[in-house]
Parts: C-alpha cells; structure tokens; sequence
C-alpha cells in the first residue's frame, strides 16, 4: 500500500513538473478561453485579470470605479487601467462597470459576455469593498450595525449573486473554474471585528460548498488566499512603494519582510486556470505559497515569499492584538 502511495505521490510530482515546463515554454495557454474577475479594479483581482490575460485570455474585469466615477473605496485606480494592463500582457482587457450588489448589473454583464462569446471558462469571485465600513477593535455590540451589514453585503453577498447570475453559462461552457478569493485558510484566529471576520471565513467555505455542488457538472471550484499583500493601499499605509518596500520590512512586527505583490497570487490562479489537472485541489483553500510550490513561480521581483511559514504565528499575535482592553 505504501509502495502505492509512493509511487501515486511520484507521479503527480513529475506530472507537476511537466506542467511547469509547458507553462514556462507557452504563454498562450489559455488562448481562446473567456474569464471574469468580479472586483478587478486593484489588488489581487487586478493582478489576476493580468496574469491571466498573460496566458492569452479575454478578461472581463469588472468593479465600480472607473475614469468618469469612483466608489466608496475612494482610491484611483480604475477598471479600465486594469484592462490596459491585461491588453499590454498579451491578453485582451476588457473594461465593464459593475455593482456585484445589484443582481440586475451582474445579470447585465454576464448576458454581455454570452452575446460577445457564448463561453465562460473562468470566474473569480475577488469582490470586497469593506474596508470603508470596518471599525478595528469594536465588539459587534459596539460596531454601528449599517456598517456591520455593509460589510456582509459588500463581502459575501455580492460573491453568492454573481455565482448565481455567472454559473449557468460556466457550467454550459464546461469544465470550468471558479475561484473564490478569501483572507486567510479555514480556521485562522479571529480577525479583530466580528463581520469581518465572518466574510473572510465565509469566502473560503464558499469555494468548498460551490466544489460540491459544481462537480457533477465537471467543474471545480476552490478558495485561494494570499499572504501578506503589498497591495497599493497597503504600501500607502507603511509610507513605501514597491521599489522601496524593504525599508519597511520592520513593519508590523517584522513579518512585512515575508510580504508579497498581488501578482504572486495573479500567476498561482493563472497556473489553475491553465492546469487540466486542477480538480485535484476541488474544495480545498490554498494559499499563494502553496501555488507557488506546486507550479514553481516565483514573484515579479523575482523573490519567492512562503508567508505560510508564518501565517499560524503571525495571525495569533494579530488576534491577540485585536483584543479590547477590559477594565
């Protein structure tokens, strides 16, 4: 039985490696395939949607802040830089306002995309915009509820109806992928406000529940994370930018020196995307360093950061941090 085990576990690693190859020695590999990045505007969702046209996808990236308009997040990068980015990859961009907390603009977009090309391969589910309405350190009794709700909305209801509006044409389409984008694997220690803390671990229950119910159809569904995101706003936070990210590596108790870009992410769901063995993480949440060793990437500056060395230890001080001070 070992021997078997063995010899199973064997085969799937240079079926792996193979893999890498094929990637490393292509970039078209997903030439001819449609995806949809719900929330593609900045962050991990913008890096997906170009990491993903980098292997000849159409791209549909939506989100609410455009050119002509921004949302409650109040920051300035927009949809349309997002679909520049993918068109200057190699794949096509395109641009599509959205409130994925309006089924009719999703039901919109998605009619849009079957009328332009009849197929939906991929779909990321990487919608947030709760940070506006997140009171840190705040006991559910104390945050103010329209703002404890907004967040579910914001977080989890907008991924459920773009699921509901996107699924039938990727289930038509076959052999399709979904990705649900969370915070953090099942499990992690509480993350300091109590919606907040229910929508990241619902995102990554989500990714479970859809394998189960996308499976009988031939398509897979899983949940992915990143580490420690040098996001834009996060960058702006510690007072650097990517070129000067390491003068902050002190930062937030020494762990910002295990950060990472967006695009670590962006190539771990593109390498999925690509992949016709996927099925085999159905259901399962991985983190951007899982991706990054199983298909052997590393990140666009050329490092390689496993925050998942430090993710159980840094998420416990974080939470212990989050605390309120009782008197």
């Amino acid at each position: 039985m070992r021997s078997r085990l063995l010899r199973r576990g064997a085969l799937s690693y240079i079926t792996d490696c193979l893999f890498i190859l094929e990637l490393m020695s292509k970039s078209r590999l997903l030439a001819g395939r449609v995806a949809l990045v719900a929330g593609a505007t900045r962050g991990c969702g913008r890096a997906i949607a170009v990491e993903l046209g980098a292997l000849g996808a159409t791209v549909y990236g939506s989100g609410r802040t455009t050119r002509d308009g921004r949302s409650e997040m109040d920051r300035p990068e927009t949809i349309e830089d997002t679909a520049e980015l993918v068109d200057a990859a190699g794949g096509t961009g395109i641009p599509v306002r959205c409130d994925h907390a309006q089924g009719a603009d999703v039901a919109a977009l998605v009619d849009r995309i079957r009328a332009e090309h009849g197929r939906l391969d991929v779909l990321v589910n990487d919608v947030w915009g709760g940070d506006p309405f997140t009171r840190w350190v705040k006991g559910v009794w104390e945050h103010p509820l329209e703002d404890t709700l907004r967040i579910v909305r914001n977080g989890i209801e907008t991924h459920l109806i773009t699921a509901h509006h996107a699924l039938p044409l990727l289930i038509e389409t076959g052999d399709g992928l979904v990705v649900e984008v969370g915070d953090g694997t099942a499990g992690v220690p509480f993350r300091g406000v109590v919606a907040y803390d229910h929508v990241k671990e619902a995102v990554v229950r989500l990714g479970f529940s859809l394998a189960a119910e996308l499976r009988p159809y031939g398509a897979t569904a899983l949940s992915v994370t990143p580490g420690f995101l040098r996001s834009e706003a996060m960058l702006e936070h510690f007072g650097v930018t990517e070129a000067t990210w390491r003068d902050a590596s002190d930062a937030h108790g020494g762990y910002f020196r295990y950060s990472e870009t967006p695009y670590l992410l962006g190539r771990g769901v593109a390498a999925l995307a690509a992949d016709p063995d996927r099925a085999r993480f159905a259901g399962q949440c991985l983190g951007s360093w899982d991706l990054m060793h199983t298909y052997g990437f590393s990140d666009v500056d050329g490092e390689r950061p496993d925050w998942g060395v430090v993710d159980a230890e840094a998420r416990a001080a974080d939470a212990e941090a989050a605390l309120p001070a009782v008197e």
